[in-house]
């Protein structure tokens, strides 16, 4: 049988952690990120646009030219447009999923008395996107 792939609907490469992740969990024979052009229209998704049909055309295409049925495909960033590629990944064979993560705050105190807050995002597991059966 043939190891999935796993394709990139992200704003960003994935860190060590993930690829191990994806590695080891999920069996993934390859990561594919967005090509450059894609990943500057997928950061940068219009707030004015009522409808984001057409606009997201070129990464269905892309899909469709990258996958196999049963390949995962990592769905996070713009609402409208994770919904809408979400319905498109189920309706090819596709399996969506996302990054879940754990947030440390570590705070420190500035010499001055200011209190300096720091975020670290520390990654868990992929998660399944969940289809409803209605």
């Amino acid at each position: 049988m043939k190891m999935p792939k796993m394709l990139l609907l992200f704003s960003h490469l994935l860190t060590e952690d993930q690829e191990e992740d994806a590695n080891n969990c999920l069996s993934i024979s390859e990561v594919i990120p967005l090509s450059q052009d894609l990943q500057k229209l997928w950061v940068n998704i219009p707030a004015t646009k009522s409808s984001l049909r057409d606009y997201l055309n070129p990464f269905r295409s892309w899909l469709k030219e990258n996958v196999n049925n049963g390949d995962y495909v990592l769905i996070q960033g713009d609402f409208g447009a994770v919904y809408s590629m979400l319905n498109y990944a189920f309706s090819v064979g596709l399996i969506p999923v996302y990054a879940t993560t754990e947030r440390e705050v570590v705070e420190k105190r500035m010499p001055d008395n200011a209190v300096k807050s720091e975020r670290i995002f520390k990654h868990k597991m992929f998660r399944r996107y969940e289809k409803e059966d209605v």
